[in-house]
């Protein structure tokens, strides 16, 4: 086991001869600031967010391997059309990692620093896919004695971002919401929310197995997006609910237009007079996610009451303000094991991360299929 002095970290680099490279870097741990603590990270998930930057619009059909058993290397080609949109990333060697839990090894001299000496602790702030962090205290969060870093790996972009769809939802005046990819890890803590909190909440999936995942943990209302009465479907989930706010991961293709003709509908049933502009009900798509890279269509047939916008998590942060913010996080931390239980299929090293038959499976983004890297696996 290494002092802490320095640690391997993972980097992401594209070139502008348009060459993807992953690889890994043997980098010096900065000493801690007063405010600051040195965490020996032991699990860090794979969420969709770090891909975006690990793989980024990479063609992973032409990647190859190379380098050693230790320090592999993975190349692989990125599409020109995907270029353009890399511009200012190129030839930057970039950490990655948005969150992770481990063991603070090393702190400033300030009295909170301190108090997080031998703790485990949940992290965000980039940079995870590596051995060592050296980060500030507000960037920590104390994980309860007992917790094991799985445990508290994912406390922070799944978690948080299930919490902001609901309060968003409330802040934006709606009763009820809708989401897709809903079987995912993210989509499962949704429903247990939901279903803890009293929200109605229609899950749209794209397989009967996924249906099963949600059944299983309650979920009321599913609706199959690949079934031929899908339409019929959503129009009567979204009657029962009075849905009118939709989160989106697919982001590509007609799903979201569909969703928004889905609640025109259901408001014109309930309606009290008519319009020719349609409902005057506001309905909100909200795209987190791109799943299906593709363009986004709309069939303009729900009225002029609508909106359609992307959402993040950190910006929502900001707007809420840190009290909030911190109210959020105390939730997570009380219901980690419950509400906010996370399930990996693999926990991989940093070299087996680099694998190429890892990298298929989680470069898929498939649901079931969540992985987590310990950078400190022997």
């Amino acid at each position: 086991m290494s002092d802490g002095n320095s640690g391997l970290q993972l980097r992401s680099l594209i070139k502008k001869s348009g060459e993807l490279e992953i690889s890994l870097v043997d980098v010096p741990t900065p000493e801690p600031g007063p405010d600051e603590v040195v965490v020996r990270v032991e699990a860090s998930p794979i969420n969709p967010s770090d891909l975006g930057l690990l793989v980024g619009a990479d063609d992973m059909s032409t990647a190859k391997a190379s380098g050693t058993r230790a320090m592999p290397v993975i190349t692989a080609k990125v599409p020109e059309a995907a270029m353009r949109g890399m511009a200012a990333r190129l030839d930057e060697s970039m950490p990655v990692g948005n969150e992770g839990a481990g063991v603070v090894i090393k702190t400033g001299s300030s009295d909170s620093a301190k108090a997080l000496t031998g703790r485990m602790v949940a992290m965000i702030g980039g940079a995870m896919y590596g051995q060592y962090r050296c980060l500030k205290v507000n960037e920590c969060l104390p994980l309860p004695e007992g917790t094991t870093a799985a445990e508290g790996a994912s406390c922070f972009v799944n978690p948080l971002t299930a919490l902001g769809m609901t309060e968003t939802m409330r802040r934006e005046g709606h009763k009820a919401l809708v989401h897709t990819a809903a079987a995912s890890n993210l989509g499962q803590m949704l429903n247990k929310i939901c279903l803890k909190d009293g929200i109605a909440l229609v899950n749209i999936v794209r397989s009967e197995g996924q249906t099963d995942i949600l059944r299983k943990i309650g979920a009321k209302h599913i609706v199959d997006s690949t079934a031929p009465t899908f339409m019929d479907d959503l129009t009567q989930a979204l009657v029962e609910t009075g849905a009118t706010i939709a989160f989106d991961a697919i982001g590509g293709g007609k799903l979201a237009g569909q969703i928004l003709t889905g609640m025109e509908i259901a408001a014109n049933k309930t309606a009290k007079v008519y319009s020719r502009y349609g409902s005057s009900v506001h309905k909100q798509v909200y795209v987190y996610g791109g799943l299906d890279m593709r363009p986004t269509e709309l069939n303009r047939a729900f009225g002029m009451a609508w909106g359609i916008g992307g959402w993040l998590l950190f910006p929502f942060l900001m707007k809420i303000g840190p009290a909030e913010g911190q109210r959020l996080r105390q939730r997570v931390v009380d219901e980690l094991k419950t509400t906010f239980a996370s399930h990996y299929t693999q926990v991989v090293s940093l070299q087996e991360a680099l694998q190429l038959d890892h990298i298929a499976v989680y470069g898929k983004r498939a649901t079931g299929e969540k992985y987590l890297i310990n950078p400190n696996k022997a």
